[in-house]
């Protein structure tokens, strides 16, 4: 990414074994905090919309199961018997299952920008870091004087200011697969649960 990052430098200050000066390292620093930032507002933003997301397949369901169940418990009460019952039970297991399909997929897709953000923070936070340890190794007091007696500034090394793209330790990861794992074991109850309800509902 720092290498994508000084291609609009033109190479200019850059020596013959990469090294840039302190201005093109700077800048080039600045850029990679500019992109993680928005990076990170980006991913709470597709966050956010995968809750509104969420909330609106509720809001569905719940009024399907609520037209569905007026519809039969309206019904007649001598045609109100099992046999007549399995065609709603069978349109609401379905039901339930488009709907709890949908609400792991979003789960998972919140789950993953969540991670995603995590990453970006993490870069950002290390690029905020070699800035300021680039301006103050630069910038400091002693470089300041060295400059003001004229002495050329020593060229900023790759390993200064190329920062990698971050991703947090494997006990981050493990977190969302258990919370991935708990919810998607939550749905498949849920669902056995809803459907046996369902069948006791309208047949007995």
């Amino acid at each position: 990414m720092a290498a994508e990052t000084l291609v609009g430098y033109g190479g200019e200050g850059e020596g013959g074994d990469g090294a840039v000066g302190v201005e093109a390292a700077i800048q080039a620093l600045n850029t990679i905090i500019q992109l993680h930032f928005e990076k990170i507002l980006e991913k709470k933003r597709d966050v956010d919309t995968q809750k509104k997301e969420l909330w609106r397949l509720f809001q569905l369901f719940f009024l399907f199961l609520a037209v569905v169940l007026a519809a039969q418990l309206g019904a007649s009460p001598d045609r109100l018997q099992c046999r007549h019952c399995w065609a709603p039970i069978g349109l609401l297991s379905l039901a339930h299952l488009v709907f709890y399909v949908a609400v792991a997929q979003t789960l998972r897709c919140i789950n993953g920008f969540k991670y995603q953000r995590r990453c970006h923070k993490l870069t950002l936070a290390l690029a905020t870091d070699r800035l300021k340890l680039l301006k103050l190794r630069f910038f400091s007091s002693s470089a300041s004087a060295a400059a003001a007696a004229g002495a050329e500034p020593p060229p900023v090394l790759p390993s200064d200011f190329e920062i990698h793209y971050q991703e947090p330790p494997e006990s981050y990861l493990g977190k969302f697969k258990r919370s991935w794992a708990l919810h998607f074991g939550f749905l498949l109850c849920t669902f056995g649960f809803m459907v046996s309800a369902s069948v006791v509902l309208l047949c007995f």
